[in-house]
């Protein structure tokens, strides 16, 4: 499995500020993630994304979800295709696969009704 491709700072640092402006899209949709900022502005964009993509329900992708804003994702920041060589083929499937089983099964919750019983 590869790691990261080689990418320069300057895309490190374009993709830290797109995180950092996660705050600012998610804050217009009601929803201020502040441990969220803290992370990234602790760890950087690039180091908080590797951490949090693994850790379910860290990223606020649900919240999003709700509003129908899964764009606005960091999962669907790192899959960006100028951002993807900062991350491994490993991290982007990740990411990959949060937002297509998120999404399936906010789909499948909301269009499945389930029967009761008549007495």
């Amino acid at each position: 499995m590869r790691g990261p491709r080689s990418v320069g700072p300057a895309a490190e640092a374009r993709f830290h500020k797109e995180m950092m402006g996660l705050y600012d899209r998610f804050a217009e949709l009601g929803f201020r993630p502040v441990l969220l900022r803290r992370f990234v502005l602790l760890n950087g964009g690039v180091a908080a994304a590797k951490d949090l993509v693994f850790k379910p329900g860290t990223t606020g992708l649900e919240r999003l979800l709700d509003a129908d804003k899964a764009e606005l994702s960091m999962e669907a920041l790192m899959l960006r295709p100028e951002f993807q060589p900062l991350f491994t083929e490993l991290e982007l499937k990740e990411a990959t696969q949060r937002l297509a089983s998120a999404t399936r099964s906010r789909s499948r919750g909301r269009l499945q009704a389930q029967p009761t019983e008549r007495k």
